[in-house]
């Protein structure tokens, strides 16, 4: 992913927002002449930096990275059995995907959150 794409994502959020450089510079504790060099491809941005714009901005850092969602970033292959929905089934699979993404940005394990029993099967 090039610099400028991050700068682009990163001016896109601060007119979204509707702050000005400086004022996106002075929430986030970023210099003005930095995050104009981040802004316009000439200096990377870090990932505190990333962090503090999108806390300021109201997007996630995954947007302003370009990572994207958790439904863009999957892939999946299915067969659906005995009339199964498969909208629906999609819609089961990326809930669970969304919670698994949660959990580890949560730094949260995942081993004995979910025992036999404890599901719903869907019957």
């Amino acid at each position: 992913m090039a610099k400028t794409d991050i700068g682009v994502r990163v001016e896109r959020a601060r007119v979204a927002a509707r702050l000005s450089q400086r004022a996106l510079a002075d929430m986030t504790g970023i210099s003005q002449p930095t995050l104009s060099r981040v802004v316009s491809g000439q200096r990377p941005a870090k990932m505190p930096e990333l962090v503090a714009i999108a806390w300021a901005t109201g997007v996630t850092v995954a947007e302003l990275a370009g990572i994207g969602t958790v439904a863009e970033r999957s892939e999946c292959a299915a067969r659906a059995t005995n009339h199964a929905d498969m909208d629906r089934m999609r819609e089961a699979l990326l809930h669970f995907l969304e919670l698994d993404d949660y959990l580890s940005a949560q730094a949260i394990p995942v081993n004995g959150l979910i025992e036999p029993g404890n599901v719903d099967s869907g019957d």
